[in-house]
Formats: structure tokens, C-alpha cells, sequence
């Protein structure tokens, strides 16, 4: 399934400096650069994001409402802990909400969508092509455009609530990714084959088949992350998502 950028960031620039270090803390959580069960400690966030404790307070209240940090009363707030069991819940909500937002968009599609995903996969493929070659600068491009090629499939359902919940999951998803990514790569070819035929069965229009390869490609992915300490592993060191220590792989 992929890899990271900023992958919770739509490229828009921030309003504000409130929004600028929520968007910074929030994309921290998702890439495993602020782990599973750490503590928000005001003063040290204020130090690392040169934030006021105003400032900190409003952002770490918005990513309470997230679901990504949790607030323990006289404790403090922490990220949120990992679990097998809220993974698995995670992947099955969102290969329920993908694959019911692909099948309304197959009932809407037009040459506007199919546009769409055609240039999305065209990116998402040719950036798989080339990691290999130079892993630094293509390697924070591959979420970017992964997430595009995922939003672009069901783009033409037709429901902006479908949508938003669709992309709460898929960023919940994407932290056990991203962590999962630190202890061990994934077969990257089984995710260039399964994009493609997610292409296909997009392009001929055939929902049914859609939905199979769609949701076999959600949750075989998560079946790789279970196989992961997907909590807190001492002395484990942050290689780039799909890094190898002499190249990089991916899921």
C-alpha cells in the first residue's frame, strides 16, 4: 500500500499559525514521529514547535476530536496507543466506506472521473517505477501520490460525508502503515500489481470487481501489519517509509 510525504496535508497553505503547528503535529502522529503512548508534554512541544501553550492547548484539543491523542485529565494528553484489535477495526471500516464509495462512483462515472484516475495512477505508477533509482527523492512522493490515486477511485460517489469518514479511516490507517514501515519493508511489486488492477476494473467500468481487488488490497495490507510490533519497539531507528538499508521496498 505506500509510503509518506505529508500525507494528511492537502498542499493548501495554512490560515493560521494555530493551523500551521496542528497540521505539523498532526502529520508527526500519522508518520510514527511522535509514537503510540508518548506523553504531550507542554513544555516540550513548545520548545519543538516553537507554539505557545495557548496555541498547543487548541491544537491538541482538535486532535482529541481526531481520535489521535487522548486526554487523561490530571495526566495530560498522549498519543494514542496501538492495538491489533483497533487495527483490525480500522481496516474493516475502511474497506467498507472505499468500497461502497467505489461502487457509487462506478454508478456516476464520466469521463471527468475516469480522467481523474487515469492521471493519478499515472503518477502513483511512474514514482513506483522509479524509487529504486533515487529513494530520497522519490520516496516521500509515493503516499502523496498513493492517497491520490485511492482518493481519485471514488472521487465521483457523489457523498461528502462518505468522503470525510472515508478519510478519517484512511489516515487512522495510515499510522499503523507508517509505523509498520519502521520495523520491516513490504513486497512492493504485490502493491504495483494490485494498484494496476484496481485500475482495470475501475476503467471497464465493473464494480463488482472493483470492490474484490480494492478490499483484497486494504486488507492483505493490514494482514502485513499485523505481523508487526506495531506498539513501541526500543531502539528501533526511523528509516524513511519503505527505506531499505540499501534501497527501499514497499507494501
Amino acid at each position: 500500500m505506500d509510503e509518506a510525504g505529508k500525507p494528511a496535508d492537502s498542499g493548501a497553505q495554512p490560515a493560521t499559525l494555530t493551523e500551521a503547528i496542528y497540521r505539523r503535529l498532526r502529520n508527526d502522529i500519522l508518520l510514527g514521529v511522535l509514537r503510540p503512548g508518548d506523553k504531550m508534554k507542554l513544555d516540550a512541544l513548545r520548545q519543538n514547535y516553537d507554539a505557545s501553550v495557548n496555541t498547543l492547548r487548541e491544537t491538541l484539543s482538535r486532535l482529541v476530536s481526531d481520535g489521535l491523542v487522548a486526554n487523561e485529565g490530571q495526566r495530560g494528553f498522549t498519543v494514542v496507543p496501538t492495538s491489533l484489535a483497533d487495527l483490525r477495526d480500522i481496516t474493516e471500516m475502511r474497506r467498507l466506506l472505499e468500497c461502497h464509495a467505489a461502487r457509487l462512483s462506478i454508478q456516476h462515472a464520466d469521463l471527468d472521473w475516469e480522467s481523474r484516475v487515469v492521471a493519478a495512477y499515472h503518477k502513483l505508477s511512474k514514482v513506483e517505477e522509479m524509487i529504486d533509482s533515487d529513494p530520497a527523492k522519490y520516496g516521500p512522493l509515493i503516499e502523496t501520490y498513493n492517497r491520490a490515486f485511492h482518493a481519485a477511485i471514488i472521487s465521483a460517489c457523489g457523498s461528502r460525508w462518505l468522503l470525510n469518514f472515508h478519510g478519517v479511516m484512511y489516515d487512522q490507517s495510515l499510522r499503523y502503515r507508517m509505523l509498520a514501515f519502521q520495523v520491516r519493508d513490504f513486497p512492493r511489486e504485490q502493491s504495483r500489481r494490485e494498484h494496476h488492477e484496481i485500475l482495470d476494473a475501475a476503467l471497464a467500468r465493473d464494480a463488482n470487481r472493483l470492490a474484490a481487488v480494492l478490499g483484497t488490497h486494504i486488507t492483505k495490507g493490514a494482514e502485513l501489519y499485523v505481523e508487526q510490533d506495531l506498539t513501541r519497539v526500543p531502539g528501533v531507528k526511523r528509516r524513511g517509509p519503505g527505506m531499505r538499508k540499501s534501497g527501499t521496498g514497499r507494501k
